[in-house]
């Protein structure tokens, strides 16, 4: 039964959107941006699976990304891994990442979103284990 599933609250695991370098525009064509998930956790992730989509509203109309997923066997404890690159032109949408993966024999999900105009300069801050800027959601 569902009710017998216990509800596993992910901790120290990320989602982050970082820029090869600290934009002065964020649709400067020249600076490539990158989608990692950060374990921060002293322990492995293993089986991760990444689902990823746009969507949102742009000039009135209802707009959506293709839907993509990802696997990753393991990340290593206090690591990361590259997820996949992002194009500045679905900054204007939520960008949703739903992360799945287990811990030993446990498995947690958890769903994060980088809503409409959350990717700004402003919104910058260190990015644990990469030691780099960018947009992270924990």
């Amino acid at each position: 039964m569902l009710k017998d599933i216990p509800k596993l609250k992910v901790k120290d695991v990320a989602i982050a959107i970082v820029p090869s370098s600290i934009p002065v525009d964020l649709l400067d064509p020249s600076i490539k941006w990158e989608v990692f998930i950060i374990n921060m956790k002293q322990e492995p992730l293993n089986s991760v699976l990444v689902r990823s989509r746009g969507y949102g509203e742009v000039e009135g109309e209802q707009v959506k990304t293709s839907e993509l997923r990802h696997f990753f066997e393991h990340i290593p404890e206090s690591s990361f891994a590259q997820i996949e690159p992002i194009d500045t032109s679905v900054f204007k949408l939520h960008n949703e990442y739903w992360v799945s993966f287990y811990i030993n024999r446990s498995i947690y999900d958890k769903k994060y979103v980088f809503v409409t105009g959350s990717i700004l300069t402003e919104n910058f801050s260190m990015i644990p284990v990469m030691d780099k800027q960018g947009i992270m959601i924990r």
